[in-house]
């Protein structure tokens, strides 16, 4: 069943000018992009993304860092969106991520871990809605589709 999943491309990942490599990764996986902008979060906008961890204690240097620079959202869709996209991406501790992930690839520190992937189809609708409206998403059929076994 085709779902969408929400990827973020934190300021480190930006800033280390990872975005297209990120991008690629998702594309030659399969993953259609929907969705797509470059973002300077707010710190309200930050605090209602993260409302599951503000009782954390490292809350509030997480908005910090989450605010000091621009972000990349982005909207990818397929079968199975949002477990492929945490696949892609690694676990949240960057030293238990294998090679071959994103943050295994590129990432030694938690704080520093440059992506963020939506973990359940229930929080990629709440995060989707977070950032984009229904118009920004855009429709369209790919001819790659049918390669992919995906229009059977």
């Amino acid at each position: 069943m085709i779902e969408q999943t929400f990827i973020m491309v934190k300021p480190d990942g930006l800033q280390r000018a990872l975005v297209g490599e990120i991008i690629r990764r998702f594309e030659n996986k399969g993953l259609k992009l929907v969705g797509l902008k470059l973002l300077a979060l707010d710190r309200k906008m930050a605090e209602i993304h993260y409302e599951q961890l503000k009782d954390k204690p490292f809350f509030s240097s997480l908005l910090d860092f989450i605010t000091s620079n621009p972000v990349v959202a982005m909207v990818w869709e397929a079968d199975n969106a949002v477990y492929i996209g945490r696949k892609l991406v690694g676990p949240t501790r960057p030293n238990e991520a294998d090679p071959g992930t994103i943050r295994g690839d590129f990432c030694i520190n938690t704080q520093f871990n440059v992506i963020h992937a939506s973990d359940s189809v229930e929080n990629a609708k709440r995060e989707i809605a977070i950032f984009f409206a229904p118009s920004e998403l855009v429709r369209y059929e790919r001819s790659i589709m049918h390669w992919l076994g995906l229009d059977l």
